[in-house]
């Protein structure tokens, strides 16, 4: 019998979850649901509505792979249907590296990260590169986003999975740390006059400082 899950899971990783241990609880899930889920589920549409960033995988005839990252405002990764999603491809370097694997070989893979909240989304499927639809181009466009569109990719959603959140490290990014930020200080400057006006002493404010560094604040996730 076939599941969604072996795209993932060929002979030689059935063997060896077997000599490690693990084939027989995803036998189970197997069994239970058919394997991974392949259809864009409501709570997984939600998801991909908060990135602004993916990573797209593909390979060659030959099999050589590469990993290419794509982002845009949230939202930019569209769900068109429940097997079915697509974004802009933005005007770039122009290597064109994942364009032609596709022309030779349609299988692909995203992977989507949440770093905020230690989540992960991996999509199985086959991809093309699709030029010249305006109709298309203006579904996946958001026109504040300042970008120049010079193609889409369009993904066919054969199997999806979650990941475990283990070992995800806790980024933020970098827009939230600014708000919320001012949001502070903005209390912190209400609670100062506030406290001046009934002339309690307090400490002086600490000095201030818009500029954050990258390489001073590794916890942003930029």
């Amino acid at each position: 019998m076939q599941y969604s899950s072996d795209v993932a899971f060929t002979d030689t990783v059935k063997r060896i979850q077997s000599e490690r241990g693990s084939r027989r609880s995803y036998e189970r899930m197997e069994r239970s649901i058919g394997g991974f889920s392949n259809a864009i589920s409501p709570d997984l549409a939600a998801f991909i509505a908060e990135r602004d960033s993916a990573y797209i995988a593909t390979a060659n005839a030959a099999g050589q792979p590469y990993v290419q990252h794509r982002g845009g405002p949230p939202g930019f990764l569209k769900v068109l249907d429940d097997r079915t999603l697509a974004f802009a491809d933005f005007v770039g370097n122009k290597q064109y590296i994942t364009t032609g694997n596709l022309l030779e070989n349609d299988r692909a893979f995203l992977f989507l990260m949440n770093y905020a909240d230690g989540e992960r989304i991996k999509i199985w499927g086959q991809a093309r590169v699709v030029t010249g639809d305006q109709a298309l181009f203006d579904r996946l466009v958001d026109p504040s986003y300042p970008a120049r569109v010079e193609q889409a990719i369009v993904f066919d959603v054969e199997a999806w999975n979650a990941n475990c959140p283990q070992h995800i490290p806790k980024l933020v990014h970098f827009d939230e740390v600014h708000t919320t930020l001012a949001r502070v200080r903005e209390r912190n400057a209400y609670l100062e006059a506030t406290l001046r006006a009934a002339n309690v002493a307090f400490d002086a404010p600490l000095p201030r400082n818009d500029h954050v560094p990258a390489s001073t604040a590794p916890a942003i996730h930029v």
